[in-house]
Protein backbone atom coordinates (compact mmCIF):
# COMPACT_ATOMS: atom_id res chain seq x y z
CA UNK A 1 0.00 0.00 0.00
CA UNK A 2 3.23 2.48 0.61
CA UNK A 3 4.57 2.11 -2.75
CA UNK A 4 1.45 1.39 -5.36
CA UNK A 5 3.68 -2.01 -6.13
CA UNK A 6 1.64 -5.12 -5.72
CA UNK A 7 3.62 -7.73 -2.81
CA UNK A 8 5.27 -10.72 -3.86
CA UNK A 9 2.02 -12.45 -2.50
CA UNK A 10 -0.44 -10.54 -3.91
CA UNK A 11 -3.07 -12.36 -5.66
CA UNK A 12 -2.26 -16.24 -4.23
CA UNK A 13 -5.33 -15.96 -2.64
CA UNK A 14 -7.55 -15.36 -5.34
CA UNK A 15 -4.93 -18.52 -7.25
CA UNK A 16 -6.01 -20.58 -4.59
CA UNK A 17 -9.40 -20.17 -4.72
CA UNK A 18 -9.53 -20.64 -8.62
CA UNK A 19 -7.57 -23.63 -8.01
CA UNK A 20 -10.72 -24.98 -5.32
CA UNK A 21 -13.27 -23.99 -8.56
CA UNK A 22 -11.28 -25.99 -10.77
CA UNK A 23 -9.86 -23.37 -13.09
CA UNK A 24 -6.29 -23.89 -13.15
CA UNK A 25 -5.92 -21.73 -16.03
CA UNK A 26 -7.06 -18.33 -14.07
CA UNK A 27 -5.45 -20.03 -11.03
CA UNK A 28 -2.40 -19.55 -12.33
CA UNK A 29 -2.51 -16.40 -14.02
CA UNK A 30 -3.25 -14.84 -10.65
CA UNK A 31 -0.01 -16.53 -8.81
CA UNK A 32 1.90 -18.85 -10.20
CA UNK A 33 2.43 -19.98 -6.57
CA UNK A 34 -1.00 -20.47 -5.56
CA UNK A 35 -1.58 -24.02 -6.64
CA UNK A 36 1.85 -24.87 -5.45
CA UNK A 37 0.68 -23.66 -1.62
CA UNK A 38 -2.17 -25.97 -2.30
CA UNK A 39 0.35 -28.95 -2.96
CA UNK A 40 2.53 -28.35 -0.12
CA UNK A 41 -0.62 -27.91 2.60
CA UNK A 42 -1.34 -31.14 1.84
CA UNK A 43 1.48 -32.72 2.09
CA UNK A 44 1.86 -31.20 5.27
CA UNK A 45 -1.61 -32.96 6.40
CA UNK A 46 -0.83 -35.49 5.16
CA UNK A 47 2.90 -35.84 7.11
CA UNK A 48 0.80 -34.99 10.32
CA UNK A 49 -2.26 -37.55 10.02
CA UNK A 50 1.13 -40.31 8.79
CA UNK A 51 2.99 -38.99 12.23
CA UNK A 52 0.02 -39.53 14.38
CA UNK A 53 -0.92 -42.63 13.00
CA UNK A 54 2.80 -44.49 12.56
CA UNK A 55 3.87 -42.45 16.01
CA UNK A 56 7.17 -41.61 13.50
CA UNK A 57 8.16 -38.78 11.59
CA UNK A 58 7.68 -38.25 7.92
CA UNK A 59 9.34 -36.59 5.00
CA UNK A 60 11.66 -34.62 7.65
CA UNK A 61 14.14 -34.54 5.41
CA UNK A 62 12.22 -32.61 2.35
CA UNK A 63 10.49 -30.17 5.56
CA UNK A 64 13.32 -29.25 6.94
CA UNK A 65 15.92 -29.17 3.68
CA UNK A 66 17.45 -25.78 3.66
CA UNK A 67 18.16 -26.22 0.37
CA UNK A 68 14.50 -26.49 -0.24
CA UNK A 69 13.92 -23.62 1.41
CA UNK A 70 16.38 -21.53 -0.29
CA UNK A 71 15.18 -22.72 -3.40
CA UNK A 72 11.76 -21.56 -2.84
CA UNK A 73 13.30 -18.37 -1.58
CA UNK A 74 14.63 -18.00 -4.70
CA UNK A 75 12.01 -18.72 -7.01
CA UNK A 76 9.43 -16.66 -5.07
CA UNK A 77 12.17 -13.45 -5.22
CA UNK A 78 12.61 -14.09 -9.30
CA UNK A 79 9.38 -14.46 -10.27
CA UNK A 80 8.44 -11.14 -8.04
CA UNK A 81 10.95 -9.06 -10.21
CA UNK A 82 9.63 -10.50 -13.54
CA UNK A 83 5.93 -9.56 -12.17
CA UNK A 84 7.42 -6.30 -11.07
CA UNK A 85 8.81 -5.68 -14.41
CA UNK A 86 5.82 -6.52 -16.19
CA UNK A 87 3.81 -3.96 -13.77
CA UNK A 88 5.70 -1.14 -14.53
CA UNK A 89 6.02 -1.84 -18.01
CA UNK A 90 2.19 -2.11 -18.25
CA UNK A 91 1.58 1.14 -15.63
CA UNK A 92 3.32 4.60 -15.79
CA UNK A 93 3.46 6.42 -12.37
CA UNK A 94 0.50 7.97 -12.07
CA UNK A 95 -1.62 5.28 -12.04
CA UNK A 96 0.85 3.70 -9.26
CA UNK A 97 0.65 6.39 -7.37
CA UNK A 98 -3.22 6.38 -7.27
CA UNK A 99 -2.68 3.02 -5.87
CA UNK A 100 -0.51 4.01 -3.12
CA UNK A 101 -1.18 5.27 -0.07
CA UNK A 102 -0.12 8.96 -0.94
CA UNK A 103 -2.99 9.69 -3.62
Amino acid sequence: MVTGFPCPGCGITKSIVYFYEGDIDKSLLHHLFGPIFIVFCLLVLFKLVAEIFYQKPFFDKIFYSMKLAYLMGTLLGIYHLIRLFIYIKNNNLDSVLKQSIWR
